[in-house]
């Protein structure tokens, strides 16, 4: 298992960080998940339900030509579980099927958040990770 160039990026971003600033950049992800494009706006039964998430966490993964489109979509009321799904689509939008199928499941660990955020809120970002993978592995054949 490994992580993306990106993925690593932010891991350091955080662990250069102590408490409260750790809360504030995961403020800052949150304000920066790209909005869904219009063929999902329009038609959101496209899209997976994230149920391990607390709030309402929506997904869709593309793959073309080996390359995977992430798109995610979370309440601006939620913005921890916004941050995550910012986090996994920076570290993994872009990236090759093999990339994000080989993407190390402990990732959410490695960010030194887990006593910031609920254990529930953890499972919420393994979860929106395992969907992914799940897509992804579905759609590149």
């Amino acid at each position: 298992m490994a992580i993306t160039e990106r993925a690593q990026l932010i891991a350091d971003d955080f662990a250069a960080l102590r408490g409260n600033e750790k809360l504030e950049l995961l403020i800052e992800i949150s304000e920066n998940l790209p909005e869904l494009p219009e063929r999902y706006l329009s038609h959101p039964e496209l899209l997976e339900r994230v149920e391990e998430c607390q709030s309402p966490v929506y997904l869709f993964v593309e793959v073309n030509d080996g390359s995977v489109s992430l798109y995610l979509t979370a309440p601006r009321e939620a913005p921890t579980t916004r941050a995550f799904a910012g986090i996994l689509h920076a570290a993994l939008d872009g990236q090759s099927s093999n990339t994000v199928l080989n993407f190390d499941d402990d990732y959410p660990s490695m960010l030194g958040i887990t006593e910031l955020v609920s254990p529930l809120r953890m499972r919420g970002i393994r979860g929106m990770l395992a969907r992914i993978k799940r897509q992804v592995a579905e759609k590149q054949n």
